[in-house]
């Protein structure tokens, strides 16, 4: 009995020292925010901070992709680590290690913001540290807190809103679930406060005032306001000029490009910040592992000329004698592993005004939106829908754009949860498993936490 009690006791320490991961908040590449967030300089260390943590592998570099990735039709996981397949079966527990990983980190990256958000603020202006560039900061961790809880809140729910720093589990203690609704508004307070902080500049993987509107014109779609989600959309596609669908498709990835007219926001990885995922994508011949591949039904979706057109470019099948037919991806293919991350792209912008026309369907809204789906179609060689199809058939035909346009990016779980889809397309046979559970190790540490219903 000692022996087991010394156990129990060594195992509990060892699980709350984990746990207690995403109320760190002392950035990586800078010491103390308590310390450092007192200048001009500091304050531009504490943002960098805070796009650090987003690309990071435990949330946009890697971990938190997974969870979007599996739990839909487009890519599955063939790799060592089995448990995974439970997102894809939908029969995923509250201990697998993913979750807790990618949530942790999420908080991590809010916390960063909210160091930024309430310290750069009451900074003295200089002749460099002027009014307008004070604000672009404060502004791009408002946009990145925002982002950090949208992703929340289609993962999991309703969370926790933690908007001041934290830096112990002690501080905790009083903040409650929120419910989605509360979540989603203080999405979209901060991406209204980014808009108006944020300068009329382009930037690709910084945040500017475009950045914000492109997220604004998403948030707006999964609310359906088809009004602002079409007003929106049209101020990335009138923009021209900075914002465009470039051709032919595969241009704005291959021969290894980069912040391209394609991208609205995209995350920047070198060889001395590799992405996490990249090596998963890669063929063995490649030097990495294919755990991660393109699913055969997308497979046979991408490489139809009439469904796919150029776009087949993102996929192949190997044909070496030590890995046979293996159906590999090909938007993660540079050997250094420094691919960017697509977070927004012009396409969507495109593909979000065509859905919100459509399903507003006032006047000329459906041939206004085909003329959308129909300019993302033209951009990869498929054949235009030229008679315009009914309101259902237009829907079907941009919820199908979608699926192959952005079919190894992280899109597909989520556009069939907002359009209450999944279950029917996936064959869930239980609402409850729309969520994803509350990483166990933060339902241990923090009694405000409560699981999602009917998950464990």
């Amino acid at each position: 009995m000692k022996n087991i009690s010394f156990l129990l006791f060594t195992l509990l320490i060892l699980f709350l020292a984990g746990c207690s991961s995403f109320l760190e908040v002392e950035p990586q590449d800078s010491v103390s925010d308590k310390v450092t967030i007192v200048d001009e300089n500091s304050a531009e260390t504490a943002v960098r901070g805070i796009y650090s943590a987003l690309r990071s592998n435990d949330y946009y570099g890697y971990s938190f992709q997974l969870l979007g990735f599996f739990s839909a039709d487009n890519i599955v996981y063939r790799g060592s680590q089995t448990v995974h397949q439970t997102l894809t079966n939908h029969t995923v527990k509250s201990d697998l290690a993913v979750l807790a990983t990618a949530w942790n980190q999420i908080y991590n990256t809010i916390n960063r913001a909210n160091h930024v958000i309430a310290k750069v603020p009451s900074l003295s202006l200089t002749t460099s540290f002027t009014e307008a560039y004070r604000n672009q900061l404060i502004g791009e961790a408002h946009f990145v807190r925002a982002l950090a809880y949208f992703d929340l809140a289609r993962t999991w729910g309703g969370v926790q809103l933690i908007l001041e720093p934290t830096n112990s589990a002690s501080t905790l203690a009083d903040v409650k679930r929120s419910s989605l609704q509360e979540t989603y508004d203080q999405v979209l307070q901060d991406l209204l406060k980014a808009e108006e902080l944020l300068p009329e500049t382009t930037n690709r993987i910084r945040a500017t005032r475009a950045t914000a509107r492109a997220l604004l014109a998403r948030y707006y779609l999964y609310q359906k306001n088809w009004d602002e989600a079409a007003k929106y959309a049209s101020y990335i596609i009138s923009d021209q000029a900075n914002y465009e669908l470039v051709k032919p498709y595969r241009s704005f990835y291959a021969n290894n490009a980069s912040n391209t007219k394609e991208s609205v926001f995209e995350l920047f990885y070198d060889v001395n910040n590799p992405s996490g995922q990249a090596g998963q994508w890669l063929a063995s011949v490649n030097g990495g592992t294919a755990w991660i591949r393109p699913s055969s039904a997308i497979y046979t979706l991408l490489t139809d000329p009439l469904i796919g057109g150029d776009r087949s470019v993102l996929v192949y099948q190997t044909s070496t004698a030590t890995e046979p037919n293996v159906l590999i991806g090909n938007l993660y293919y540079r050997i250094d592993r420094t691919d960017p991350t697509f977070l927004i792209r012009t396409a969507e912008l495109y593909l979000i005004r065509a859905e919100a026309l459509a399903q507003r369907n006032n006047g000329n809204d459906l041939a206004n939106a085909l003329v959308d789906l129909n300019a993302v179609r033209s951009r990869s060689n498929v054949p235009l829908i030229v008679a315009t199809p009914t309101q259902s058939e237009l829907i079907t035909a941009i919820e199908q754009e979608n699926r192959v346009e952005f079919a190894l990016e992280n899109h597909r779980w989520y556009d069939l949860l907002r359009t209450q889809r999944a279950q029917a397309v996936l064959a869930i046979n239980s609402t409850d498993r729309l969520l994803l559970p509350i990483p166990f190790s933060q339902l241990a540490i923090d009694p405000n936490l409560e699981q999602n219903p009917g998950l464990d």
